[in-house]
């Protein structure tokens, strides 16, 4: 098992080389537009896997994964030339899903944003279906319940006692 570090940078070193060699170009027809977004190397350096997005149409997308799947043992030789591993790597090359995910995500932001403005346009136009404010307040004595109260002190103690 090799150092987690160690196989970071090999990883961050095999993309790097495989990004150049694609920049200069295959005299593959079917390879698109494409980016490597990431590499991950197994603990122990003997297989790569290659990330990667290509811009464009599902055709695209399909004739690029087989110009790069024919391509694998060119890359991989190019890949064995710039390392100083002691094993080169077997390549294996992905599509990432990241475009589409985020493309997802921003949907279902979208939708949320819709409905929440939605319900704040509901609430603007909500009315109660009670009181207003429906929770207990000590109450406020008027001066016609003061005058009640007040009779009370015209009974004798006893009968005063009695009506409580």
């Amino acid at each position: 098992m090799a150092d987690p570090a160690r196989a970071r940078k090999l990883a961050d070193r095999i993309k790097v080389i495989i990004a150049k060699r694609l920049d200069r170009g295959l005299r593959d027809p079917r390879l698109g537009f494409v980016t490597i977004t990431d590499v991950q190397v197994t603990g122990d350096l003997q297989h790569a896997t290659v990330f990667y997005t290509v811009y464009g149409s599902e055709e695209e997308r399909q004739g690029t994964a087989a110009a790069l799947k024919a391509a694998t043992g060119m890359l991989r030789t190019e890949v064995g030339k710039n390392i100083t591993a002691r094993l080169t790597p077997t390549l294996e090359f992905q599509l990432d899903a990241i475009p589409e995910n985020a493309a997802h995500i921003e949907d279902l932001l979208r939708q949320a944003h819709q409905r929440d403005t939605e319900v704040a346009d509901l609430a603007a136009s909500a009315q109660y279906a009670g009181e207003e404010d429906p929770y207990i307040k000590p109450r406020d004595y008027d001066a016609e319940e003061d005058d009640e109260l007040d009779g009370d002190d015209d009974l004798d103690g006893d009968e005063a006692a009695d009506r409580r």
